[in-house]
């Protein structure tokens, strides 16, 4: 991660902040590290929040365990709120349906278009291997902050025979940018998929080149 002074920017550029594997909860309870990851977590925010970013892209794993503890999820939680809510305006709009990009939610659109939430930088983020959805419902600690409004969780395949990947499309002026996601998926099943031509990527309809694509996955190489 790399922090520098914001500038202004043109109106079509992106400000990306891109972070992975925060592992929130590590050694919790460890007398000298167990404060390690939430400083890690705070320094991004702040982070992001100095340099006046459009949007936080998480590549997953921001909790350490599937079920983290309540400490865990207090922290993470109120770091979220004290950063990423607030008056300042998102400058880039959502182009794709959203009942697709986010469909693990009863509240299926992007969080800052939310009209009784007050978001001023949109978190989005694919589940990990740790924080990997389980269960009858499939559900994971993203669910909650996503259900919370706090964080869009994105890139979440319900079927284990097929994938079909569909992005999220945004637009900031006149740069348009497709952003697709992959959950974490058993590395021998993915792989499977893959050879059995089982895994697609969907392209926008119109002006199929002139997107910026940007792929965020989490899985072993």
């Amino acid at each position: 991660m790399l922090c520098q002074t914001a500038d202004q920017d043109d109106e079509g550029t992106f400000r990306i902040l891109i972070a992975t594997d925060i592992h929130l909860g590590y050694l919790e309870k460890d007398a000298i590290r167990g404060n390690d990851t939430y400083n890690t977590l705070n320094e991004i925010l702040e982070c992001a929040k100095q340099n006046e970013v459009d949007f936080i892209l998480l590549g997953g794993d921001l909790f350490h365990d599937n079920k983290p503890s309540r400490q865990c999820l207090h922290k993470c939680i109120t770091m979220l709120r004290k950063y990423c809510m607030g008056d300042s305006p998102v400058r880039f709009n959502i182009l794709s349906d959203q009942k697709v990009n986010f469909n693990t939610t009863q509240f299926p659109w992007v969080n800052y278009q939310d009209e009784n939430l007050n978001i001023s930088i949109p978190v989005f983020s694919i589940h990990g291997n740790h924080d990997d959805p389980t269960g009858a419902e499939g559900l994971c600690a993203l669910d909650l902050l996503s259900a919370s409004g706090l964080v869009n969780h994105f890139g979440h395949s319900h079927s284990v025979e097929k994938i079909e990947i569909s992005p999220i499309l945004m637009q900031k002026g006149s740069t348009k940018l497709a952003l697709y996601g992959l959950g974490s998926i058993p590395d021998e099943r993915l792989y499977r998929m893959f050879v059995n031509k089982q895994v697609s990527m969907l392209r926008p309809r119109e002006d199929e080149d002139g997107w910026f694509n940007l792929f965020t996955i989490h899985q072993n190489r």
